[in-house]
């Protein structure tokens, strides 16, 4: 009998079960994929960034925040301007989210997606709003290449495996999605999605660039979203194909 080990590194988890709403808006009904620009078979938002920054995810489970903050950062610099926030500007929103308190470390309990999605909308994160969110169908590959071109990235969440902690790049391990495979193994994580091609996707995590296969991304994978920023969208128009109006339109019925 063999054991694989593992090495379990110093960093932090955070994201919670996902909670599933039927008001969240679904990002299918919202673009007409006969309309859409050519979607290329890759893409990299991430070129214009050298170093992105834990914000405090290495100590604290504030992924959901952290990836948030990496986003923008993204966005920002494809505007020509980066900005960074700051440690104290994710750890700001993370407590307003949660509870967190960060003079005694009580509530660091992570967070649900859906939950920072809404304080970054109606409260904005690092003094950013964004306009909207819509969730992808699951496994969809096609929803998160258009989410990733189109719109500068796509916010997801990853129910890690244990498996995932001596990876280079993420993958299924050779046993499958069981034993120190099985999804949640490890544990829930936030990270944007900054890249794609034929191999796989490119997230932000803990400060740093890494891969994972399009088979991780199916197993692990538990929900994804596209975010509408002015931020991005300062340089970059709502592409044909995407009825931005009326999810604009729909989203004032649910507020």
């Amino acid at each position: 009998m063999t054991t694989e080990k593992t090495k379990i590194p110093f960093v932090k988890l955070g994201k919670l079960a996902p909670r599933h709403d039927v008001r969240t808006l679904q990002f299918a009904n919202y673009i007409d994929p006969e309309t859409l620009p050519p979607i290329p078979a890759q893409y990299d938002w991430s070129d214009k960034i050298t170093k992105w920054g834990m914000m405090k995810n290495d100590t604290i489970g504030d992924c959901t925040c952290a990836a948030a903050g990496h986003l923008i950062m993204e966005w920002t610099a494809d505007n020509g301007k980066l900005i960074t926030p700051t440690d104290t500007q994710i750890v700001q929103a993370y407590s307003a989210v949660t509870g967190y308190n960060p003079k005694t470390g009580a509530n660091d309990n992570g967070a649900v997606e859906t939950d920072v999605l809404n304080y970054w909308r109606k409260t904005g994160i690092a003094n950013h709003k964004i306009t909207a969110y819509a969730g992808l169908e699951p496994g969809n590959h096609n929803h998160v290449q258009e989410t990733v071109y189109l719109f500068g990235g796509c916010y997801i969440g990853l129910a890690l495996p244990i498996s995932a902690q001596s990876q280079t790049i993420w993958s299924v391990p050779p046993g499958g999605a069981t034993g120190i495979g099985a999804p949640g193994s490890w544990g829930g994580h936030a990270v944007p999605v900054v890249a794609y091609n034929n191999s796989g996707l490119t997230v932000i995590t803990w400060g740093a660039l890494k891969k994972m296969t399009w088979g991780f991304w199916d197993a692990y994978c538990d929900e994804s979203y596209a975010i509408i920023s002015p931020d991005f969208l300062k340089k970059n128009k709502a592409p044909n194909g995407f009825d931005l109006a009326a999810l604009q339109q729909d989203l004032k019925a649910i507020v």
